[in-house]
């Protein structure tokens, strides 16, 4: 059972932190993707009674304050709120997605704390030396980045008339949605119900400095990915692990953005025994 409460920070906005509780084995600490809410992967806690997941909304979703302007290594600062509240000394970090990049940032920036990391179908930093960074995406996800990259306004209008593009996932990915990753329609469609602010507020994080550097992150490091993805291309996690000191990189023919979530449990083990 994953309960919800509204964490209130010392400068009065809140944070929605999601736990199922403990006392467990592993406490993970989930990073949701753009745009979704910060409920746990519910095949993962179905399948895992013996690990704790916890996980909060970031801010501009659901009910946790929007932070204009806010950078990927805000991450780090909502973490250790959570922690902190939780009582909570040492965690993993797992993230999907932008969720993967936010996970990084947890990663290279409190190395006291965490103590090993797994990245899914995350994106490079905006200013990863070498590599093509709109480089083999589908033509929808590389112009909603573009027009983040021009700026807030530009990304606020490209967002006023976006509309869903199925070419940014594969049939790989279709079927995980239908079937078992069907959990993502749910958090996706919550995060949509508060409007675009917190996917406004990730997509210019991601496109400007994170305000960390994961070749800096001490911990173990999986990163995991699709080499079919279309939405975030297996290149960027092939240069997050070739430039990573403690990564390990597992890509994962036919599988895309969406579908590569299916191997999740083995990263889960592979955390086990961190």
């Amino acid at each position: 059972m994953v309960t919800e409460t509204d964490l209130v920070l010392p400068d009065g906005r809140t944070l929605r932190v999601h736990d199922t509780g403990g006392p467990a084995r592993l406490t993970v600490l989930w990073h949701h993707g753009t745009p979704n809410t910060g409920t746990p992967p519910a095949p993962l806690v179905r399948t895992s009674p013996d690990v704790r997941w916890v996980a909060y909304d970031r801010p501009g979703y659901g009910t946790s304050t929007p932070v204009p302007g806010r950078d990927v290594a805000n991450a780090a600062e909502c973490a250790t709120a959570v922690a902190d509240a939780l009582g909570l000394g040492e965690f993993a970090v797992m993230g999907h997605s932008g969720g993967g990049a936010h996970a990084l940032a947890c990663a290279a920036l409190l190395p006291g704390r965490v103590v090993a990391a797994v990245s899914v179908s995350a994106m490079a930093p905006f200013d990863a030396a070498g590599l093509d960074w709109f480089g083999g995406m589908a033509a929808a996800s590389a112009a909603s980045l573009r027009a983040a990259a021009e700026g807030r306004a530009a990304k606020e209008k490209h967002e006023a008339t976006a509309a869903f593009d199925p070419g940014i996932f594969t049939a790989a990915d279709f079927a995980a949605l239908e079937g078992s990753q069907s959990w993502l329609n749910d958090v996706v469609r919550a995060a949509q119900d508060g409007g675009n602010g917190g996917l406004i507020d990730d997509d210019l994080a991601y496109v400007t400095p994170w305000g960390c550097d994961p070749a800096s992150i001490t911990a173990p490091l999986l990163v995991l990915h699709g080499e079919d993805d279309r939405l975030i291309p297996a290149t960027h996690g092939a240069w997050l692990a070739e430039h990573c000191p403690t990564a390990e990189f597992r890509a994962y023919p036919a599988e895309g953005h969406l579908s590569v979530l299916d191997h999740a449990a083995d990263a889960l083990e592979w955390l086990a025994h961190r």
